[in-house]
């Protein structure tokens, strides 16, 4: 499974990733400079990407949870999402998610 990843330099990632795993772990773990402080407990929203507009209705809705933490941000737009609450599968191979400001370490 991929994940297409936008850094904040504008360059493109292709990321292999696997079933199951968060988008967020995936991204830390290839080496892309992402804060996520809370490790994944959705509890701080430093891990926002945004989803590219092709693949927003394909996503699982944000909780309500997921919801709060995003009202928090300053410059969170409609297609911002939590990378720690998007669980990777078959359906998603492909995502393309760019890391938002807010998640720069």
């Amino acid at each position: 499974m991929k994940i297409i990843v936008t850094d904040y330099d504008g360059k493109t990632h292709e990321l292999e990733g696997l079933e199951g795993w968060r988008v967020m772990e995936v991204i830390r773990d290839w080496g892309l400079d992402m804060k996520a402080e809370c490790g994944g407990a959705c509890a701080c929203a430093t891990c926002e990407v945004y989803v590219d507009e092709e693949w927003v209705e394909k996503l699982n809705p944000a909780s309500d949870e997921e919801e709060d933490m995003l009202d928090q941000v300053p410059d969170a737009k409609g297609n911002s999402r939590l990378s720690c609450q998007i669980l990777m599968s078959e359906e998603l191979d492909g995502l393309k998610v760019t890391l938002a400001p807010n998640s720069k370490s």
